[in-house]
């Protein structure tokens, strides 16, 4: 079983960058695809990004395409998110997540999460 640890949240004004990271565990993680996805105040979770457990495939959703980047380090059990031109809009709280289903379909078993707050 993998568990999943979410940092590097915090406030930032609009325009600015972040890096998220998700610390994962477990010798399965490099076998598995990898997601981030967000939830805003007051609306339903969403789909960010995923890669393919070789990291040599990525996906995203058109709102974060040409702004976020997903990566990841299967040495180090590590998946980022590096969010650069960052919108009011993307104030949420970050989840990593394993893929069942790619891109987007999820187990449903979630972390804590990283608050991310874009000021405009």
């Amino acid at each position: 079983q993998v568990q999943l640890v979410e940092s590097g949240g915090g406030l930032v004004q609009a325009g600015g960058s972040l890096r998220l990271s998700c610390a994962a565990s477990g010798r399965t993680f490099r076998n598995r695809d990898m997601g981030w996805f967000r939830q805003a105040p007051g609306k339903e979770r969403e789909f960010v990004a995923a890669i393919s457990a070789t990291g040599g495939v990525t996906y995203y959703t058109d709102s974060v395409k040409g702004r976020f980047t997903i990566s990841r380090d299967n040495g180090k059990n590590m998946v980022y998110l590096q969010m650069s031109s960052l919108k009011p809009q993307d104030t949420a709280v970050y989840y990593c997540a394993l893929v069942s289903r790619w891109p987007t379909g999820t187990q449903g078993s979630w972390g804590q999460g990283t608050q991310v707050t874009v000021s405009s």
